[in-house]
C-alpha cells in the first residue's frame, strides 16, 4: 500500500509540473504579441523624426513585444550617429518606448565629422544647420586632446579679443591654430607656454593693429616670432632663431 501511495504522489508532482510548464508556455505565447506601437521621447534640435524612424525601425523589424532583446537593441541604437544615449522599455500590451538623447556637437572634426563634449567623433549625416562651431583636426582618437587644447587656448587668448576658429594637431605632434577666421599661428611641438607668451606679447605690442595684413605667425623660434605678410615673403618680427 505504501509503495502504491508513493507512486501516486510522484505522478501528481509530475502532472503538476507539466501543467505549470504548459501554462507558462501558454502565458508567454499570449504575452509575446507583435509590436504594434513604438513611441519616442526626447528633445531634438538637429535631427528630424524621419531620421530617427529610418534608423530605429530596422532594429525591431520582425521582433515581438516580449522576445525583443532590449539590451541588444539599445547597443545597436547607440551606433546611430546622432544619439548619445538610449533607454528602451516595454509598455503593456504591445508598445516599445524609446527615450533618446541627441548628440551635442561642439566642433567640426576632420572631414565630415563632429565632436561631442567628450571629444568623441560622430558623422555629420544629414544635418546642415550647426551654427558657428570651431573647426578641429587631428589623428584618429585624438578628439579629447584637441578639444582640451582648444579650451586652454580660448581661455588664454579670449582676454585679447581673439577667438580660436581652427585648431590642428599634426600627426607628429605639432600644433597650429587660426584666430578670428584670418591669422594662422604655428605653435609647433615644444615650449608651448613660452611660445604662446611671446605670441600674446607680440600681438599686444604690434600685431593686433596689422592683423588684416598677416598671412601667418610662426612661433617656432627660440627667442622671437616670424610674421608672413600678405604679398611678401616670410620675415621675422623679432629675434629670429632656429
Amino acid at each position: 500500500m505504501a509503495s502504491r501511495s508513493s507512486a501516486g504522489t510522484l505522478f501528481g508532482l509530475i502532472l503538476g509540473l507539466a501543467l505549470m510548464v504548459a501554462g507558462g508556455q501558454a502565458l508567454w505565447t499570449w504575452l509575446d504579441r507583435p509590436i504594434e506601437r513604438v513611441t519616442i521621447k526626447g528633445d531634438f534640435e538637429h535631427v528630424s523624426a524621419a531620421y530617427l524612424q529610418r534608423h530605429i525601425a530596422p532594429l525591431i523589424r520582425g521582433q515581438s513585444w516580449l522576445s525583443v532583446p532590449l539590451g541588444d537593441v539599445r547597443q545597436r541604437a547607440l551606433t546611430i550617429d546622432w544619439l548619445s544615449e538610449v533607454s528602451i522599455s516595454r509598455r503593456w500590451p504591445d508598445t516599445l518606448e524609446f527615450e533618446l538623447f541627441e548628440q551635442q556637437p561642439v566642433a567640426y572634426w576632420n572631414d565630415g565629422e563632429l565632436l561631442n563634449v567628450r571629444g568623441e567623433a560622430f558623422k555629420v549625416g544629414p544635418v546642415t544647420r550647426l551654427g558657428n562651431l570651431p573647426t578641429l583636426a587631428g589623428p584618429q582618437d585624438s578628439g579629447s586632446e584637441v578639444l582640451a587644447e582648444l579650451d586652454a587656448l580660448q581661455s588664454q587668448l579670449g582676454g585679447l579679443g581673439l577667438n580660436v576658429s581652427q585648431l590642428r594637431l599634426e600627426p607628429r605632434g605639432a600644433w597650429r591654430f587660426q584666430v578670428n577666421d584670418t591669422v594662422w599661428v604655428m605653435l609647433g611641438r615644444n615650449d608651448r607656454d613660452a611660445r604662446l607668451a611671446r605670441f600674446m606679447a607680440a600681438w599686444q605690442r604690434r600685431l593686433s593693429g596689422e592683423a588684416s595684413q598677416i598671412r601667418y605667425i610662426d612661433l617656432r623660434y627660440p627667442n622671437g616670432v616670424a610674421v608672413a605678410w600678405h604679398g611678401e615673403t616670410t620675415a621675422p618680427e623679432s629675434g629670429q632663431g632656429g
